[in-house]
């Protein structure tokens, strides 16, 4: 079980190394970078959601800086369904050592939000207005590469109902969601 060492072993900073077993825990350290999010926030009110969505598949637009600090990718957008992959790995983890809750309802919430977005037409937008998760399994940096699926229920002219399953490369479900959106048109 990991400790915190006495305070003979305190850092000039005064942060303190935690030990396991008798010896200090290696150091882990992840940068990552992001671009500017104001392009792309600023091209997507002159362009149908779906086409935002392949904009930002093919590289022409910027992804959003949630991806790149969570380290998820979209890998599909079609209209009224958008798909996100994203490998566990340490950083994602809860004190109790398996992925953050807040990691699986983000994958979720972007994956609801963004099917509905992507039947979206030109000049409208939208906001979650709830999430709702139910978190079925642990997953680990062990579990592989999940994918988010979120898909459109239903889409009225003011809000919008979607789902996302986030799930295994053997369609095991990890997380199930569902999302009401409000609708902004022109």
């Amino acid at each position: 079980m990991a400790q915190i060492s006495g305070p003979h072993d305190a850092q000039p900073d005064g942060v303190r190394l935690a030990e396991h077993n008798g010896h200090p825990d290696p150091q882990r350290r992840r940068s990552y970078e992001w671009q500017d999010p104001a392009v792309s926030a600023a091209v997507a009110p002159t362009m149908a959601g779906i086409d935002f969505f392949r904009a930002l598949l093919d590289g022409a637009l910027p992804i959003p800086p949630i991806a790149a600090t969570l380290g998820f990718t979209m890998v599909a957008a079609d209209p009224g369904r958008v798909v996100f992959e994203f490998t566990p790995a340490e950083f994602h983890y809860n004190p109790i050592g398996s992925v953050h809750g807040g990691v699986d309802a983000t994958m979720c919430d972007s994956a609801c939000g963004c099917a509905v977005h992507s039947m979206l037409p030109k000049g409208a937008y939208y906001t979650s207005q709830d999430l709702s998760v139910k978190f079925l399994r642990p997953a680990a940096a062990s579990t592989g590469t999940l994918q988010c699926e979120g898909t459109v229920l239903h889409l009225g002219s003011r809000t919008a109902l979607a789902q996302a399953r986030l799930t295994d490369d053997q369609g095991k479900l990890y997380a199930h969601a569902t999302s009401s959106c409000l609708i902004f048109r022109p």
